[in-house]
């Protein structure tokens, strides 16, 4: 993705820097662009805990990152294989929600412990994290264009009107490597030059639709218009939004999608007004081991002040603010899972299915 006319992914290994792994902190965006390193395990559990990365396939990708850190940092430790074991389990427990830690996480894991030296281990755990963000930014790619035929025939029906799409937090390249999941096929239709337009809601309590979505639709020159977060039903009502797209942290073999808060009231409003409702994700956000979301996947609980303070700037300078009373009581649930029931379709590498287990299933029999 272009940053001001610069080819950018969302994390990356450069040969210059082979102890360093270099990434964009999420949590300066709009504001400020800025490149970050990763030098140890510690470093990648903080970039991902503080959401300094984030999005389910850049987390599992990072979490990778963190393992090769990790047999970088204990090479010399006697108890090499028991450090890696402990940094696996502390980098899993960064963040509960997106499966594609813990995913990527095996992944490396299982390259290593295959190997029977410190080198060879550090070579496996490179490789793995390697193939994770090419096999991440390829199925991105396939996103986008399996998405693409969705958005083709909606736009053939608006005879040149703009096709309005409907989005909830970030599922977009800064959520992964690149492309995107949600946004795939809005870049692939933008592309193509389709007439497309894009509801970014502001999607608090972090504003990653405001500030992240909108930033790098902004850089792609994506028509958009930022709305609040309780405008999306009503905009449906007045036949504004001609189609609904979500990213995915983690989704059951049944189709039940667990994704930012806020993404079941998307779907209801969708659902009472005939709007088709799509979630666009690689198969590795798919939990092949679960089948009710609402009992299966755990919830993650985030800070209150990321709900009580907002941050923004004011004459060039980036400030915090407190915009509830002092002392109040903040929950921050950080989100919600919608049945599938609810969802139109699940678009995924290999292309469009029904949120069902027959559906997922005829798609990845391999998984079952």
């Amino acid at each position: 993705m272009l940053v001001n006319g610069k080819h950018y992914h969302t994390i990356w290994f450069s040969k210059d820097t082979p102890d360093q792994i270099l990434f964009i902190d999420q949590r300066k965006l709009p504001f400020e662009f800025k490149i970050e390193k990763l030098k140890s395990v510690g470093e990648a559990y903080d970039a991902i805990q503080m959401m300094k990365v984030r999005g389910a396939p850049l987390i599992g990708v990072t979490g990778a990152w963190g393992i090769f850190l990790a047999c970088l940092e204990f090479a010399k430790d006697p108890d090499f294989d028991a450090q890696i074991e402990k940094a696996a389990a502390y980098l899993t427990s960064s963040r509960p929600t997106a499966v594609n830690l813990e995913y990527a996480i095996r992944r490396s894991m299982d390259r290593v412990r295959r190997e029977n030296n410190v080198e060879l281990k550090q070579k496996a755990a490179l490789q793995a994290a390697v193939e994770l963000c090419a096999q991440e930014l390829e199925a991105c790619e396939k996103i986008g264009e399996q998405g693409l035929k969705i958005i083709e025939d909606l736009a053939e029906k608006k005879e040149g009107a703009p096709l309005n799409i409907l989005t909830h937090c970030n599922a977009g390249w800064l959520a992964c490597i690149d492309y995107g999941t949600a946004t795939a096929p809005i870049y692939a239709a933008h592309d193509k030059g389709l007439n497309v337009h894009v509801w970014v809601d502001e999607t608090r309590p972090r504003n990653q639709g405001a500030r992240l979505t909108a930033w790098e639709l902004r850089q792609h020159g994506v028509p958009h218009t930022i709305i609040s977060d309780n405008n999306g039903g009503h905009l449906m009502q007045q036949g504004l939004v001609d189609l609904c797209i979500v990213g995915s942290d983690r989704t059951t073999a049944h189709g039940d999608v667990a994704n930012k808060i806020g993404t079941y009231l998307k779907a209801l409003a969708a659902k009472d007004n005939n709007i088709p409702f799509y979630v666009a994700l690689p198969s590795s956000s798919i939990d092949f081991e679960i089948k009710d979301g609402l009992k299966e996947i755990m919830i993650e609980q985030r800070s209150s002040e990321e709900l009580s303070i907002m941050e923004g700037e004011r004459n060039g300078e980036v400030q915090e603010f407190l915009v509830v009373p002092e002392g109040s009581i903040c929950r921050n649930d950080a989100f919600d899972v919608t049945p599938a029931r609810l969802v139109t379709g699940l678009i995924t590498e290999r292309g469009i299915c029904n949120a069902t287990e027959t559906g997922i299933k005829l798609m990845f029999p391999e998984k079952y």
